[in-house]
Formats: structure tokens, sequence, C-alpha cells
């Protein structure tokens, strides 16, 4: 949620009352391992069943409608799976870089599942992924090769949430979370899976992204019956940290949809 402080500051500024939640083993929600760095979830289903009872009990009893979800990466996945299992509720959903599936460089796909889920079922699922690791300060050293932004001053907000409250850190996924995470991109991936998504949905994508894969964004909207697809050329993974031209890209796209039949 502090990650965001600026976007919502600026959608309150638009009028909007935003509700939000840090996922299950993120952010200062409970932590599902001893080490309270490593990225793990058992399956989706719970993070979808998670939304579902944030919406439920806390957003419909108070927000004014209509209900707009707008979601970034592995949130843009689950926000998938919530509009397909709980039809009804939401009136439009964007999805920033959404997380319909992962590149896993430098490793080839079918090995990063292979290795993945062999891993997982030998009682590894608790460990670090390839080249994962505890929570690690972001510094001009770490900023130089990141993946997830070009703005340094932006990059650097998540140091300095940190540093106000140790508790927000969080390292690398293990293979329990990537194990679960190819197993819910096979759903969302299945034929005629999002066929009963019948609202409006802007699926906005990272033309530089390197962490999740256009191609599927693409092929995901496409099979939306009202979904509308568009690329931010040199946006890195994380938008809504990306420089000042991009962020505001990204602003204009965002009204324009929103401003039609809201």
């Amino acid at each position: 949620m502090e990650k965001h402080e600026e976007t919502i500051k600026i959608l309150n500024l638009k009028y909007f009352d935003v509700y939000s939640l840090d996922w299950r083993g993120q952010g200062l929600s409970s932590r599902m391992l001893p080490n309270p760095y490593k990225g793990f979830v058992k399956t989706y289903d719970d993070y979808t069943r998670d939304l579902y009872q944030f919406i439920t009990t806390i957003v419909k009893p108070k927000a004014r409608e209509p209900l707009i979800i707008l979601s970034h990466s592995m949130g843009g996945h689950i926000a998938v799976r919530y509009l397909h299992d709980f039809p009804g509720i939401i009136s439009k959903a964007i999805l920033i870089s959404p997380m319909i599936d992962i590149n896993t460089y430098p490793f080839p796909k079918r090995f990063a599942r292979l290795l993945t889920f062999f891993a997982y079922k030998s009682g590894m699922g608790h460990l670090y992924a390839p080249g994962k690791g505890d929570y690690y300060p972001t510094s001009k050293k770490t900023f130089v090769n990141n993946v997830l932004t070009s703005d340094f001053k932006r990059y650097m907000d998540e140091k300095y949430a940190v540093d106000k409250n140790p508790a927000l850190g969080l390292g690398g996924v293990t293979y329990g979370w990537l194990q679960a995470s190819f197993e819910s991109i096979d759903i969302i991936k299945t034929p005629g899976y999002v066929n009963n998504i019948n609202i409006p949905v802007l699926l906005i994508s990272a033309g530089s992204d390197r962490v999740v894969c256009i191609n599927a964004q693409k092929a995901l909207c496409k099979s939306m019956k009202y979904c509308i697809f568009i690329s931010i050329s040199n946006a890195y993974h994380e938008i809504l940290k990306e420089s000042s031209h991009i962020y505001d890209q990204f602003w204009h796209i965002f009204d324009k949809f929103i401003s039609k039949n809201t």
C-alpha cells in the first residue's frame, strides 16, 4: 500500500475513494513463512478468496458505485481470477502489466517449470527460487540493473518506506510461490476461461517489460469480449513507478478509459 502512495493521492484528487489491501505475505499482511522475507503462497485460490472477502466485507458496504478494479502485475492476475469467479460486482477493470505469464529468463520456460515442479514436490517449496534471497535495500548500485523502473527517485521510494517501517521489507519468491503461480497461469490460459468477463477491461502493457510476458497479455486481452490493449513504449514493468513522462501517459490513458460510460 505504501509503495503506491503517490498514485493513491492522485486518485483521491480525481475524486475516487480508494480501497487497497496488502496481499497475504506482502506489506503489513501476515507473512506465510517463519522467514518474513520469503514470498510464498500455497495456492492462488487463497489470493482470490482474500480479494472476494475484502470487496464483500470492506468495499461494498462503504464504497460508491461503480466499483472499478485497478491492479498491477500479480494483482492483475488475481483480478482476472476474481472477475471470472465473481461476475456482476465490478463495473470496469484496469490491468497494469498483468502477470498473465512469467518471463523465466535466463531459463527456458519448460526447464523453469520442471525445476519448480520437482523442487516443490521434493519438499523444497519454502526455499528461494534461483537467484532470489532476503530483502536487500534499493540503492544506486541496485538501480543500475533493475528491471522494474527507469526512474531512480521513484525506485528509491521502497527504501524510504522500509526505512520507516522495516516490517514492509520483502525478499524474493520461493519455489512454492512459483509453483502456485504456474498452476494459476494454466487456469487463466485455459481456452474460454475469460469468456464470462463481460465488463470493459483496459490492459496496459509495459513496452520494455522483462518481468512478465507481453504476448500472453495480448492473447488474453484478445480472448476477452471488451478488452482494450495499450502498450506504453519504453516503460519498464512498474508503470506506476516510472518516469514522469511514462507516468503521465498512464494517467492520460486512465482518464480516457474511465470517462467512457462511467
